[in-house]
C-alpha cells in the first residue's frame, strides 16, 4: 500500500479530467450478492445481473470504468486498488471446486486510481485515498456480480475498501464524493445485502420465505429508498434489536450507503431481485439513473 501525497485541488481535477473525460451521467447500482454460488448457478438472481449488464451496454454509453465497493474488503482508512491486473480472490470456503476455478481477469488502472485518489478525500482526516498496489484484487463481492454483468472482463475495475470502524455517515459522505465520477463514465457498484445474517440461515427456505424481522428491516430500508430519504439509511442502528438481527455485523449494509450517497436528487430508484436467500439474506437490489 502507498499513501497518496496531497495534490492541489486544481491539479487533481486536471488529472481526473485527463484520465476520465466527461460523459453523460452513468447509473449507480446496489446489488444484493448473497451466496457466492450465485456466480455460477443458473438462477434468477444471476439472470437478472446478466440482463442488467446487457441493458447497461445497450444504453448507448457503456461504462469506461467500474468502481466497486464490496462488503468483503475492510481496511484501516479507505484504499483503492491500483494495480494493472487485479487478481481474482476466492475469499470463502466449503464450496465446490467449480467456484474456486472461477477467474475474472478484468484489468485495473493505476493511473485512474491515482486520479480518483486526488479528488476523493478520507472523511475522517481529509487525506487522499490510499493506494493498494498489489495486496488485494477483486474479492467475491465484486467478481461474483461483475462476471455475469460483464462476462468479457474488458471494462477496467477498481475496488474501494471500507473503514469498518467509522460511523455510517462517513461512508455516506464518501459516496457523496464519488458522485462526481458518474459524469466521467464510471459505473458505481455497491455489493452487499440489505439483510445479512448467516447465523440464522435456513438453506431449505424458498426465495419467498423469510423471518419476520428480515422482512421488516428490508421493508423499512426499501421505503427510505423509494421515498428518497437516503440520508435516513445512516440511522439503521437506531432500529435497535431489529438492526442487530438484520446485521450482527454491518459490513454487508455499508455498500448501500456509498451508492445512496452518490444518488442525485432527480433520480428515481428501480428495485429488482426482491426476495431472500436462506430466509435471512435480502437479495433486494436497486438502480438509480
Amino acid at each position: 500500500m502507498s499513501n497518496s501525497a496531497p495534490v492541489p485541488a486544481s491539479a487533481a481535477l486536471a488529472q481526473l479530467a485527463a484520465a476520465l473525460p466527461s460523459t453523460e451521467r452513468m447509473p449507480v447500482v446496489f446489488l444484493g450478492h448473497g451466496s457466492p454460488m450465485n456466480a455460477i448457478e443458473d438462477n434468477h438472481w444471476r439472470r437478472n445481473w446478466q440482463a442488467l449488464g446487457q441493458a447497461l451496454q445497450e444504453r448507448g454509453t457503456a461504462p469506461s470504468l467500474i468502481l466497486c465497493i464490496s462488503a468483503h474488503w475492510l481496511t484501516p482508512g479507505w484504499q483503492l486498488t491500483a494495480m494493472d491486473a487485479p487478481r481474482t480472490i476466492h475469499d470463502f470456503g466449503g464450496f465446490p471446486q467449480a467456484l474456486f476455478d472461477q477467474q475474472y481477469p478484468a484489468p485495473g488502472s493505476p493511473t485512474i486510481a491515482r486520479a480518483i485518489s486526488g479528488v476523493v478525500q478520507q472523511p475522517d482526516s481529509g487525506r487522499a485515498l490510499d493506494l493498494d498496489e498489489g495486496d488485494w484484487g477483486l474479492d467475491h463481492g465484486a467478481w461474483s456480480v461483475l462476471k455475469p454483468m460483464f462476462p468479457e472482463a474488458t471494462v477496467p475495475v477498481i475496488q474501494l475498501s471500507m473503514d469498518y470502524r467509522r460511523p455510517a455517515a462517513e461512508h455516506f459522505a464518501v459516496g457523496r464524493q464519488l458522485a462526481q465520477l458518474r459524469e466521467r463514465g464510471v459505473l458505481l457498484v455497491g455489493s452487499g445485502n440489505i439483510v445479512h445474517n448467516l447465523r440464522t440461515m435456513r438453506r431449505e427456505a424458498t426465495d419467498n420465505q423469510a423471518y419476520d424481522w428480515a422482512i421488516e428491516f428490508d421493508r423499512i430500508t426499501a421505503e427510505h429508498i423509494a421515498q428518497g430519504r437516503l440520508e435516513a439509511l445512516n440511522d439503521f442502528q437506531q432500529l435497535g434489536p431489529l438492526a442487530q438481527m438484520a446485521h450482527p455485523s454491518w459490513e454487508h449494509y455499508l455498500p448501500l450507503l456509498y451508492t445512496g450517497g452518490a444518488v442525485q436528487a432527480d433520480e428515481e430508484p428501480r428495485f429488482f431481485n426482491e426476495g431472500f436467500q436462506g430466509a435471512s439474506i435480502s437479495m433486494r437490489s436497486v438502480i438509480w439513473s
